[in-house]
């Protein structure tokens, strides 16, 4: 049990410098997509870094699809969420979206600048913060862009894989702009790197469920 231990530790060491280092190789990619605000080609880089660092981290990631999404069509995409592999997960998601995730991610060095200058951040805390990130929510949108959102919140469920209570703004957002919502299960990932701030992995193969979208056409704030 000690070796097992001590394997995963090394893993869980190594996974942490992959994470950075091929960030680091992508960079240079990253500054010219923010340059010219090319968010496909930034979507496209996260593709290839997810792809990169669940690989060679020995992360094998299951993808399955139940339906066949349109790539010019903006969804808002809702994945649960128990673990910091989330993020690495959804990253191969199969159309090009923009995250919504919360602020404090700007101050991880060099990761942060290009997450908040290449998607949206916002302070759940703050009445303002949330006004404006509905605001560029529902302009991104309107440019055809789609758009992870945690429903969640964040982190927050004591007792996953069950959910806390959902948020409404993913939810406002595409029935303002009447657009499907893709429901994402994440089913293994609290159990591979629990949020338990010991950032110890559990070597298994992680598994994503993208849903059959469902349509919101024809719905009102009052079916929120």
């Amino acid at each position: 049990m000690k070796l097992i231990k001590v394997l995963f530790r090394l893993q869980s060491l190594y996974c942490a410098f992959l994470f950075f280092f091929v960030f680091l190789v992508l960079l240079p990619g990253f500054l010219y997509a923010i340059w010219t605000q090319n968010y496909k080609l930034g979507y496209q880089l996260n593709y290839i870094w997810s792809k990169c660092f669940l690989f060679l981290g020995g992360l094998h990631l299951q993808k399955e699809f139940r339906a066949v999404y349109d790539k010019d069509q903006p969804y808002i995409i809702a994945p649960n969420h128990t673990s910091y592999l989330d993020i690495p997960t959804v990253g191969q998601t199969p159309v090009p979206f923009l995250f919504l995730g919360k602020s404090s991610l700007a101050r991880v060095p060099l990761f942060g600048y290009m997450y908040r200058k290449l998607h949206i951040l916002v302070d759940r805390n703050s009445l303002k913060s949330n006004y404006d990130t509905f605001k560029r929510s529902i302009e991104a949108v309107e440019a055809g862009k789609s758009l992870v959102i945690f429903p969640e919140g964040g982190i927050l469920s004591k007792q996953p894989p069950s959910m806390v209570r959902f948020k409404d703004g993913p939810f406002r957002v595409a029935i303002e702009k009447q657009i499907p919502v893709i429901p994402v299960t994440i089913p293994f990932n609290w159990i591979i790197l629990p949020d338990d701030n010991r950032f110890l992995l559990r070597g298994r193969s992680l598994k994503v469920i993208y849903h059959e979208p469902i349509s919101t056409v024809g719905l009102t704030l009052a079916d929120l």
